[in-house]
């Protein structure tokens, strides 16, 4: 026997019983952009491998260890998407999308990173994320702000997540500070672990965002970029806390808060939960005004964050916030032979014409009444309609109240229609499913 195919390690199905649960998740989340007049944007899978060494960082954990990365049959360096802001903006940049204007825009799709799966953490993972562009200032940072604490609302989470914030500052004040930061982390090399050691000279700004318990007293000592930067950054910063003050926004600052991507400068922050173990972060961002010139435009400001939907899944099981499956009126037809199928594809058809939102279920192989019903009923239908040798000769239809306790009825295959909206008014349905 040949071996049994199974899906790739962290590369999750997604079941029909619980495809309701992000389909829920990604009907609330377009409704909110729509009510901030945020436009959804949609780009590859794929994309030229330079593009995320040329913005993420190549001294990232995710460019060197953890980026899907091929070689086409064209000889060409191509990468699965790891994040969504680098290819949103190329696409931005190819289509002429920023050239004197600003763009408010979200998108939703898979991304892939080669970690060690765990809960809440997968190879390949979905998420949500927003990019504004051409608008600098705090305004647009605080309404992004303001966007995922709606999002939080809407869910029934706000009371279970913290926003943390920092500022990076500008890019010359970074540079003051690694070598301040640098000099310290020398001071106490004999301490640093590995990774640490290996982004000292490279990047020293990421052994702040170091999860090895055994860092964390060193860092907690350790120079703070606040304390470099100039009085500008400054006043971005505490008009940033002014503003969220402003909106009534409850907010932690965190000065190890670096973020895992270089091309963050200025305002960063995430939404944590005390309610995942490690995986606390459910959503990050900030601003990163120098990408579009990273990747060959002219200067933009930009903004924005991303959040993951299983993260979020989780931690609304994870609360026992459980998400209703939405239950339209559903019929389930049984026909017993050829010419009795024909005829119920035929009603069924009408019935999807006069009630798009109902949900018409067709048995299209026949059987005995007996296992049709059986079968009706594991479906979770309202109503069975049959149609058997008796019905088709006189042109008729019977009907079947599968959750209460009344009689079968047969009428007219004209009348069915109205027959079954009025069965529906009467048992109470909501009207929109009308």
């Amino acid at each position: 026997m040949a071996d049994k195919i199974q899906a790739i390690r962290g590369m999750n199905d997604v079941l029909p019983n619980d495809s309701y649960k992000w389909q829920h998740l990604e009907r609330l989340f377009a409704q909110c952009m729509s009510a901030y007049s945020y436009q959804e944007i949609r780009f590859p899978l794929v994309e030229s491998t330079q593009l995320f060494k040329r913005s993420i960082g190549e001294v990232t954990d995710i460019v060197e260890k953890e980026m899907y990365t091929f070689t086409d049959l064209n000889g060409d360096s191509l990468t699965l998407r790891p994040e969504g802001t680098a290819g949103c903006l190329r696409a931005c940049l190819e289509h002429g999308l920023l050239h004197n204007q600003q763009q408010k825009l979200w998108y939703y799709g898979a991304m892939y990173r080669h970690e060690k799966p765990q809960k809440g953490r997968y190879r390949q993972f979905y998420q949500f994320g927003v990019e504004a562009f051409g608008m600098a200032g705090v305004a647009i940072e605080l309404e992004l702000i303001a966007i995922c604490r709606r999002f939080w609302q809407v869910l029934g989470i706000d009371k279970h997540l913290t926003l943390q914030i920092n500022t990076l500052g500008e890019l010359n004040e970074r540079q003051r500070y690694k070598t301040t930061l640098i000099d310290y982390f020398m001071g106490h090399h004999e301490k640093l672990d590995e990774d640490s050691k290996r982004r000292l000279h490279k990047n020293p700004l990421r052994i702040l965002d170091s999860k090895n318990p055994d860092m964390q007293r060193l860092l907690a000592t350790a120079p703070k970029l606040i304390d470099s930067l100039d009085e500008p950054s400054k006043q971005h910063f505490f008009n940033l806390c002014h503003g969220l003050e402003a909106l009534g926004i409850d907010y932690v600052i965190n000065l190890q808060l670096v973020r895992g991507l270089d091309y963050y400068g200025h305002t960063v922050f995430e939404w944590v939960t005390d309610k995942l173990g490690s995986q606390a972060t459910v959503c990050a961002g900030g601003r990163y005004d120098s990408l579009v010139e990273q990747l060959g435009g002219n200067f933009v400001p930009a903004v924005g964050f991303a959040m993951g939907a299983e993260r979020l899944l989780l931690l609304l099981e994870t609360l026992e916030l459980m998400i209703a499956q939405e239950k339209p009126v559903s019929l389930f037809m049984i026909a017993t032979g050829d010419a009795e199928m024909q005829n119920t594809l035929i009603l069924a058809e009408q019935l999807r014409n006069d009630n798009p939102l109902w949900r018409v279920i067709t048995n299209t192989q026949s059987g005995g009444f007996k296992s049709q019903f059986k079968k009706a009923d594991k479906s979770g239908a309202d109503f069975a309609v049959i149609i058997g040798e008796n019905e088709l000769k006189n042109n008729a239809v019977s009907v079947k109240n599968l959750r209460e306790q009344e009689e079968q009825q047969t009428i007219p295959q004209d009348q069915l229609c109205s027959y079954l909206q009025g069965c529906v008014s009467k048992a109470g349905f909501m009207a929109e499913n009308l």
